[in-house]
């Protein structure tokens, strides 16, 4: 197994995350409190929580948890779902139990890194890159002339992170019968679901689609809980599922015991949580609208399709890498530069940069972010 690289996105972040006076380039939504997000419980979640014994807990998951998350499917039930720490471990786990030497997976670019490294690392990966000048397009006849006899995972993002990108569901179910012709595992990261801006253009999830494909989604982004470090896969492959569980036992074992409890409520209460983070990116939107038509010399904006991330371009002369660093040094406004989204598999924008859109009352970040430029001029 090759070594893996360091995680440049944590590697950033571990430097200004918590220094940077405005993070502004939050992936996940606006959380909640605890008091708040028990305010959501019913009788039987609540009476759950306050008698919580802090034994282990089942390495497929809390039973009821994984009954809160089957209901969100259409095919798929509780023995379906395995629970993990957050998606990464559900990532890294599903690839080491679908791929190894002589295997070949196929990746789409820009990307959450660990969708291509950890693939990168067990066999050989090839890319396709969604296409920046057509709004960010996934060609499904490249997708499928990359496809190699020993094809055994296509890895996929929608909506997208960085881009926000949301491709049509005919596409995706062609990409999912695609996927089963060819005997390929489907690998569909949908942590942003929800999230869109026009409800009828909500994917269906991969599960669904497909017994041999898998639904990556977490309690993080779209519900914007991500301390509970509660991931999960759906797939109604069964002895796929017996696999990732025993390579958990190698990893976590199990998962949090009051971690389940409060993603059991957050899974109960999902419609009301999504439709409040909803209005949150609905009400920042022509905040962000506005700031960048002040500076349409600087910058490229189009609002996302989904999740709550956007990749701006920058126009600047210094490029955007020094942009990104005078930025959060001298004005503490922090952002991700096109660098952390760079890939080994395919050319990959280097003029842009990711902004989050899900906090509430982005304007102290903004105003901070638009003196710095006013003094620039």
């Amino acid at each position: 197994m090759t070594r893996l690289p360091d995680f440049r996105l944590e590697t950033y972040f571990s430097r200004w995350e918590f220094t940077a006076r405005h993070h502004l380039t939050a992936s996940d939504a606006q959380t909640m409190n605890i008091g708040e997000l028990l305010a959501l419980a019913d009788d039987e979640e609540r009476h759950a929580w306050e008698t919580l014994s802090f034994g282990y807990t089942e390495t497929f998951g809390d039973p009821a948890l994984r009954q809160a998350i089957a209901d969100t499917y259409t095919h798929a039930d509780a023995d379906d779902v395995i629970c993990f720490a957050g998606a990464e471990e559900g990532l890294y786990l599903a690839m080491h139990a679908l791929l190894g030497p002589g295997d070949h997976a196929l990746v789409i670019t820009p990307n959450y890194q660990a969708a291509e490294t950890v693939p990168l690392s067990l066999c050989e990966v090839s890319g396709v890159a969604l296409d920046a000048e057509r709004d960010w397009a996934l060609d499904l006849d490249r997708v499928a002339a990359e496809i190699r006899p020993n094809t055994r995972v296509i890895s996929v993002n929608f909506p997208n992170n960085p881009t926000g990108k949301v491709i049509d569901a005919a596409g995706f179910s062609r990409l999912a019968r695609l996927c089963d012709e060819r005997e390929i595992h489907l690998f569909s990261d949908e942590v942003y679901r929800g999230l869109e801006r026009d409800a009828s253009r909500t994917l269906p999830q991969a599960a669904d689609l497909s017994e041999r494909a898998l639904s990556l989604n977490v309690t993080s982004k779209s519900l914007g809980l991500p301390g509970l470090r509660i991931g999960w896969i759906t797939c109604r492959d069964r002895r796929l599922r017996s696999r990732l569980e025993r390579a958990k036992h190698y990893t976590t074992i199990c998962n949090s015991a009051p971690s389940e409890v409060l993603a059991r409520i957050a899974l109960k209460a999902s419609e009301r949580i999504l439709a409040r983070n909803r209005a949150v990116i609905d009400a920042n939107l022509p905040v962000f609208e506005s700031f960048f038509a002040e500076f349409e010399e600087l910058f490229s904006w189009r609002a996302p399709d989904g999740g709550c991330v956007a990749y701006p371009r920058y126009r600047g002369a210094d490029g955007v890498e020094e942009f990104c660093a005078r930025l959060v040094q001298e004005a503490g406004v922090l952002l991700l530069p096109a660098s952390i989204y760079r890939s080994e598999l395919t050319a990959t924008p280097a003029d842009r940069f990711r902004i989050g859109i899900g906090r509430a009352d982005p304007a102290p970040a903004l105003d901070a972010f638009a003196a710095w430029l006013r003094d620039r001029r």
